[in-house]
């Protein structure tokens, strides 16, 4: 029989003005792995519930949801490998990656995890107060769904109603972050960390469009080097991201994710995908 490998779509919701982007990187992933050999049926989120197919070999997913990955954890257990892990997609949800990230030495803006509420005691604290407006709230989970997700706001004033705004959605923990100046830089990984070097590595960055280039100087290994090593504290081999270049040259880490769209280099990005893949389904085979 000839191996079959299954690989999810992202929620519709998860992709607000994206959905073409993400739903093609999946399917030329899926074509580059045909290509070699092998079947791929690709499924929706909804497909999952109730699914009765044969185990496939490997699952690539696109999906983040707390419920749909749920759907799919009986068959990591199982021992079927995922790309991206089950752990690491969840490990993505800013109140997880926060943690990770300030752990493993990642330089990241200040941030704090407070409730929504805004009649709640952190939002009397002086620690509000303390920040430098404008700051970013962000809601804890999920990245950006729809508008409201992640918003600047330039006062104390605005950020207790955007915090009210998030409340009544029923999104009961958000993320403050404070505004770091700089170029805005977007970068794309594949691969993982394995004994000190890159195995199947490939990486790209490009300055994101909609706002005015200082071009401050950086070193690119570096930007490299701090984006895989925060991959590897989430647990990501399909990701991407952004990061703020300040006029010192220093880079701070701003969003890491799971399985972006890979927009601009779609083409290279899924032959590389579908390399990284079938390199794990054949190690996976002579285990």
């Amino acid at each position: 029989m000839i191996p079959h490998l299954w690989g999810i779509y992202r929620e519709r919701q998860h992709s607000p003005g994206r959905e073409f982007d993400d739903a093609e990187i999946l399917r030329l992933v899926a074509k580059h792995v045909e290509a070699a050999g092998y079947q791929v049926h690709l499924k929706m989120p909804e497909e999952l519930r109730g699914i009765d197919d044969p185990s496939p070999a490997l699952i690539f997913l696109m999906c983040e949801r707390i419920e749909t990955l749920g759907l799919l954890e009986p068959l990591e257990t199982k021992g079927i490998p995922h790309v991206n892990p089950l752990q690491a997609v969840l490990n993505t949800y800013r109140d997880r990656m926060i943690p990770l990230l300030v752990g493993s030495a990642i330089s990241i803006p200040r941030s704090q995890i407070i409730s929504s509420n805004s009649s709640g005691p952190a939002h009397s604290s002086p620690q509000l107060e303390s920040y430098t407006f404008p700051i970013w709230i962000k809601r804890a989970d999920v990245h950006n769904t729809q508008s409201g997700d992640v918003e600047l706001v330039p006062s104390l004033e605005q950020l207790r109603a955007a915090l009210a705004v998030l409340h009544d959605r029923g999104i009961s923990r958000v993320v403050l972050q404070q505004h770091v100046p700089g170029d805005l830089i977007k970068f794309y990984g594949i691969g993982k960390p394995r004994m000190g070097r890159q195995e199947g590595a490939w990486f790209r960055w490009f300055y994101h469009r909609d706002q005015e280039l200082a071009r401050y100087p950086f070193s690119e290994e570096a930007l490299q080097a701090l984006t895989q090593q925060a991959a590897a504290a989430i647990g990501l081999e399909v990701y991407g991201g952004d990061a703020i270049i300040t006029p010192a040259g220093k880079i701070v880490l701003i969003d890491i994710n799971a399985w972006p769209s890979f927009a601009l280099f779609r083409e290279e990005a899924a032959s590389r995908i579908a390399a990284w893949l079938l390199h794990c389904v054949r190690k996976e085979a002579l285990l």
